[in-house]
């Protein structure tokens, strides 16, 4: 079974800044956690009350902008119109790899182009055979456009759109499951997985209830949304591992474990692998080395808990406690803070 269909709901949105942050090059800088106010000296001033950022800001930030162009993807089907030239119209299918193959010009990637870049790109591939080629590339059959939808829905898999995925358009493509005695319902909360680095809990229902446009969200291709049953408990594993994602815990589930079936580390964590676990709600956070996690005693002394994440980091980032000096602009450590505290 494949791991996605292993997630379980967090307690609130998860700590997605954590793992979707542009790395500096320079070493972290240390920053010195909020304590909390029952720890504070007795002589120490409370801190003046702060502006909390608004949780909907984040999910705002996290769509695509509604007017972003086309871009192609493997298995869309074009067709190359050329100026003045009908012999040379071409009707392809991006391949696998991202590319098309024209006569004379060979392969040509297309992949992640846009409809004018992918006309220029051909005529400059033709340029050598021929003379100031007007190209036009139109797309005749949209498939790049794909989600994968799974957990509580009547149909997981695959959806395609012939324009900008979104999340209600893709959980009602898929089916809803009945809730309890009743028919199929809004799930309360899901989750969107981007890439192998950064996960995001949308209070789902809450939104729809409220008629906010942000139920739903356009996403990006190739997200991975998971509505989850409440009876499923789970950690989720980022970073350098061969398989990013959640996976299943029980009480016997160890760190070794999960990083197991997580797939094990990739050569980008180095040899001197340090693994962090990290509580999404309190923001605490815990740092073992790889040679810890083999040591069946330390192994075990590593307790668990459900919505917890477990980050690997590439190599040359391990330090005792990791900071990020440079975050994603969509996610803030004080926006992080803010969404765990209330929700």
């Amino acid at each position: 079974m494949n791991r996605w269909t292993h997630v379980a709901s967090l307690p609130a949105l998860l700590f997605a800044g954590l793992c979707v942050g542009t790395w500096a090059q320079s070493p972290p800088q240390a920053e010195i956690p909020p304590q909390d106010s029952a720890q504070q000296p007795q002589n120490q001033q409370p801190q003046a009350p702060q502006l909390q950022p608004n949780p909907l800001e984040a999910l705002r930030n996290l769509e695509p902008p509604i007017n972003e162009e086309y871009r192609l993807g493997r298995g869309d089907e074009i067709t190359v119109d050329f100026a003045g030239r009908p012999d040379l119209q071409a009707k392809l299918v991006v391949g696998p790899d991202g590319r098309i193959t024209l006569p004379l010009a060979g392969d040509i990637l297309l992949d992640g182009l846009t409809r004018t870049e992918a006309s220029k790109a051909i005529a400059a591939a033709l340029s050598t055979y021929y003379d100031n080629l007007a190209v036009q590339v139109t797309v005749t059959k949209y498939t790049a456009n794909r989600v994968l939808v799974l957990g509580a829905v009547t149909t997981p898999g695959e959806v395609t759109f012939a324009g900008t995925p979104t999340l209600l358009g893709a959980l009602t493509r898929s089916g809803l499951s009945p809730g309890q005695n009743k028919p199929a319902e809004i799930p309360e909360r899901c989750a969107i997985y981007r890439g192998s680095n950064q996960v995001v809990w949308v209070q789902l229902r809450e939104l729809v209830e409220s008629g906010n446009p942000l139920a739903d969200l356009r996403l990006r291709r190739g997200d991975v949304i998971y509505v989850p049953s409440l009876s499923e408990r789970f950690v989720s594993v980022l970073g350098e591992v061969q398989h990013p994602g959640a996976v299943p815990i029980t009480g016997s589930s160890t760190l070794a474990s999960v990083l197991a079936d997580a797939g094990g580390l990739t050569d980008q964590a180095g040899n001197n692998a340090h693994i962090q676990i990290v509580d999404p709600v309190t923001g605490n956070s815990r740092v073992l080395t790889f040679k810890d996690v083999l040591n069946p005693a330390k192994s075990r002394e590593v307790t668990l808990k459900p919505g917890e994440i477990v980050f690997v980091p590439k190599t040359g980032f391990a330090r005792a406690t990791y900071v990020f000096q440079r975050l994603n602009p969509l996610f803030q450590l004080s926006t992080l803070a803010y969404l765990g505290a209330v929700l």
